[in-house]
């Protein structure tokens, strides 16, 4: 299944459909609450350097403003941490930069060194947002203003002052409602198990299990970040509650799924619908579920149990919950040791990454381009692509928007603004930033050029203007080219190769935790816990592999295809391991069971490991395990193909 194929690029990727893909808009409605709040930040810094006379720290503050941009659908806890984090990390950049500015082989090896480390560190703890690029952009515009070790002290403390007001910005919402996030997140939660309900016994059933997947996980990571162990509120506490139900609710489908093969009653999807109405109730308000029939009761008698204790946990008051849930955190100890391997995607890409970041900076210094920091900033945005067919995507959007960007740029500076008219002008320019790169990145870089560069070279009186324009689209032209060869050369077969290898170390680690659940080892919870999170790291290795395979020029797209099969139901023996049993702490299975489980989990990771086909070994439907059986033997004939 895994032999390499030759096959040459296809249809799907031919130059025009790639051209087309890169100016599609997304769907969805406009941040406009995260654009404002953008804004505001950008600005803010900027009419303080005015009112003191100080115009040019002011734009060196917006630099820390950029710390906002980094404000996602996180909980409040979370994003109090990880903004902070980012404000230190930009501050940082600024001061390196400025102290190694006179040292052209430090910057060199520095900007490579932030790259790489910002992009690790995004991918391992999977925080969304542009990783790396503020880090980089902060440390090389500093490197290009005013050669000045002197001013480190005052340029980061400016950085950091901003930084800190951005900070702010990004947390007015916890005054308004704390667990907005939560809510929301569980919420999706809810309505996608109301549609997997509705999906049950129809043909469209593995998207709509496969989209309520995806939304408990996210649910469970939200649930994780935003926990507090020493603050923990009534309300918070009902939704944690509330996703152990959600999960609960999942498998208990899985199983009706499972034996009856037949569409489930139309009011199932009514109920959770109901509930879904009532995740965000306060103590004043209930629901009430429609009364359902004696013999749907009877049949369904497990399914509705759970129902009504969701329904329960809605109505009860807030102070009868307390404060005594506790959760288990993974460690991140072991997500950054266990990401530090050659097989994980995210070290690859974050080696890739600095090392690319390193080579453009060398070309740059080499061949003395004027501010040849566009070049790396430049490389590093269309890098933000963990593929070569992203990286190409944003290679065609980078250059196209700093075009129309340029143009932009040079009728604000004809224009010679001063005083508030660069304030609102930055305003405006950040605002529109943050609306249109939702939709997509070529819209966004139309005001991301000029906003950069109206805070680079706001101080520097521009006297010849087309050269000033042709410098900038050369040194985006040459950045872009240099990332995009940089990651074909590199990574264009780095996810494909590795797919078989991660593939075996997700099967035999799903098969340690069945070993770890079968020994009934109770009194060593920390362990469990650890091969549940091996497993986890395993999982996620394998389908980053996976979906950057797909990227790749050229990629092997029949042989990935077919594939999908077994990915879908890998990812669905680790759900219900994790959730239908590790959370149990054992599970109660014969030895001769177990054994012929475990032969069947080594007998495919011995033919993957050979590079065979799966010769499938028919597993019964065991009672202790019905769900996972099913799937085994689902697995086992997808990859038993060719």
């Amino acid at each position: 299944m895994f032999k390499k194929s030759k096959q040459n690029l296809s249809n799907d990727n031919s130059f025009l459909t790639i051209l087309k893909q890169s100016f599609q808009i997304r769907k969805g409605p406009f941040p406009w609450n995260k654009a404002v709040g953008a804004a505001i930040s950008a600005g803010f810094p900027v009419i303080i350097g005015l009112i003191f006379g100080q115009l040019h720290l002011g734009l060196l503050g917006a630099i820390g403003s950029f710390s906002y941009l980094y404000t996602f659908n996180e909980p409040y806890a979370q994003r109090a941490k990880k903004i902070f984090f980012v404000v230190i990390g930009i501050s940082l950049s600024v001061a390196l930069g400025t102290l190694l500015s006179p040292y052209p082989i430090l910057i060199i090896f520095t900007v490579g060194l932030i790259g790489a480390a910002a992009t690790f560190i995004f991918g391992v703890l999977k925080i969304p947002g542009p990783a790396a690029i503020f880090f980089v952009l902060s440390f090389l515009m500093t490197t290009g203003m005013t050669i000045d070790p002197s001013s480190a002290p005052i340029r980061t403390t400016v950085v950091f002052a901003s930084g800190c007001f951005a900070w702010i910005v990004s947390m007015i919402g916890w005054f308004r409602n704390p667990h907005n996030p939560e809510i929301k997140t569980l919420k999706e939660v809810y309505l996608s198990l109301a549609e997997f309900s509705e999906a049950i016994g129809n043909d469209n059933i593995n998207n709509a299990r496969q989209r309520a997947v995806n939304a408990l996980k996210e649910s469970e990571e939200t649930i994780l970040t935003g926990y507090i162990p020493w603050k923990n509120s009534f309300f918070f506490n009902r939704l944690v509650l509330l996703n152990e139900q959600a999960n609960k609710l999942f498998l208990e489908m899985l199983e009706l799924c499972s034996n009856k093969n037949t569409k489930l009653p139309k009011e199932f999807g009514e109920l959770i619908r109901t509930l879904y109405t009532g995740i965000e109730l306060v103590d004043s308000d209930v629901i009430k579920l429609n009364p359902i029939s004696s013999e749907l009761d009877k049949n369904y008698h497990k399914f509705l149990e759970i129902i009504y204790d969701i329904e329960a946990i809605i109505n009860i008051p807030l102070e009868y919950i307390g404060h005594s849930i506790k959760i288990s955190k993974p460690s991140l100890k072991m997500k950054l040791i266990k990401a530090c391997n050659r097989d994980s995607m995210v070290f690859v890409n974050a080696v890739r990454f600095g090392f690319i970041l390193s080579i453009s900076t060398i070309i740059a210094f080499k061949f003395s381009f004027t501010r040849p920091y566009w070049i790396t900033l430049s490389c590093a945005s269309v890098m933000l692509g963990s593929t070569i067919l992203s990286t190409f995507h944003r290679s065609i959007q980078r250059s196209c928007g700093t075009i129309a960007g340029i143009i932009i740029a040079l009728v604000i500076f004809k224009l010679q603004p001063q005083g508030f008219m660069i304030v609102i002008i930055n305003m405006c320019l950040t605002a529109l930033t943050e609306l249109f790169i939702a939709k997509n990145y070529a819209l966004a870089a139309i005001f991301i050029t000029p906003n950069a560069l109206l805070i680079a070279e706001t101080s520097t009186q521009i006297h010849n203007v087309s050269y000033f324009a042709a410098a900038r689209i050369t040194d985006i032209f040459i950045g872009s080219v240099i990332g995009l060869i940089g990651t074909y050369i590199i990574g264009r077969r780095s996810a494909s190769s590795r797919l078989p290898d991660l593939m075996v170390k997700l099967i035999r680690s799903q098969a340690r935790v069945l070993v770890r659940l079968a020994s009934k080892a109770k009194e060593n919870n920390d362990n469990t816990e650890w091969i549940k999170e091996k497993m986890k790291i395993n999982l996620m290795n394998f389908k980053m592999a996976y979906n950057t395979a797909l990227g790749e020029i050229p990629n092997d797209e029949k042989m990935l295809q077919m594939m999908w099969p077994a990915v879908f139901s890998l990812e669905h023996i680790s759900y219900i391991l994790e959730y239908g049993y590790i959370a149990n702490g054992s599970l109660k299975i014969s030895d001769e069971n177990l054994a012929q489980l475990l032969l069947v989990f080594e007998t495919m990771a011995t033919a993957i490991e050979q590079r065979l086909p799966v010769q499938p070994k028919k597993v019964p439907i065991m009672e202790e395990l019905p769900k996972i059986c099913k799937e085994i033997n689902i697995l086992q004939e997808a990859l038993s193909i060719k």
